[in-house]
């Protein structure tokens, strides 16, 4: 019988946790720095501000809490880059939607992008219409809905002074059709019925047309029918 050496075990389990720290990638700081603000999105986003814990957001990355303070300062720190990005990426893309000359077409554009967001990045969605003590009205949903609101003032101002209607009431008219879309897409968060096309033609139906004028069956005409 062959003698196995009395070191050949203990060698072997040397060689195992060798094996694997060597396959384990070494994140650079900006890649752990996205990973973290992914994961506190998603925290954020199921649990709110207060309820997130920098203990849990270090757990899932499965880092110290250090490091999670050494890139942020700190839960409130983290919670305002995660707003940040979320109130630019919404803006972002509803300003980049808004390129129709017919204000019915932009209203359409407006909600049907607002809807896509929510379908498409929810969690971020979440973490927009959580309110938090921290953060001031500059920094959260209510700041997205209010510059698109003033997108909209100027159009309807222009609208307005065409059609011989009181251009100072175009302000009014933004807030409340913009705030009618918000609303809107928060009960949807929820609901995700009908399908966002049918919610944001009907939105516009009801803009539009007004109670007294409503159409049986309305469609965006911004939209193709599927042949």
């Amino acid at each position: 019988m062959t003698e196995v050496p009395k070191d050949a075990g203990a060698a072997r389990r040397r060689a195992i946790p060798a094996a694997k720290s060597s396959s384990r990638v070494r994140m650079s700081a900006a890649q752990r720095r996205e990973q973290l603000i992914s994961i506190a999105r998603q925290i954020f986003a199921e649990r709110g501000f207060d309820a997130t814990s920098i203990e849990e957001v270090a757990a899932r990355a499965k880092v110290s809490k250090p490091v999670v303070y050494e890139h942020f300062g700190g839960k409130e720190g983290l919670y305002a880059v995660v707003v940040d990005r979320e109130v630019r990426s919404l803006l972002d893309r509803i300003t980049t939607a808004l390129t129709a000359g017919h204000p019915r077409e932009l209203l359409e554009q407006a909600a049907l992008t607002l809807l896509t967001y929510i379908e498409e990045e929810t969690s971020g969605f979440r973490v927009l219409v959580r309110e938090s003590p921290l953060m001031s009205a500059t920094g959260n949903f209510s700041s997205v809905m209010n510059d698109v609101a003033h997108q909209v003032e100027h159009i309807l101002g222009a609208e307005f002074s065409s059609r011989g209607y009181d251009p100072k009431l175009a302000e009014l008219y933004s807030q409340a059709l913009v705030g009618m879309v918000a609303l809107t897409g928060r009960w949807w968060l929820e609901v995700r019925k009908p399908r966002k096309e049918t919610v944001a033609a009907h939105l516009v139906n009801l803009a539009w047309n007004g109670l007294s004028h409503l159409e049986a069956k309305p469609g965006l005409i911004t939209v193709r029918k599927p042949s």
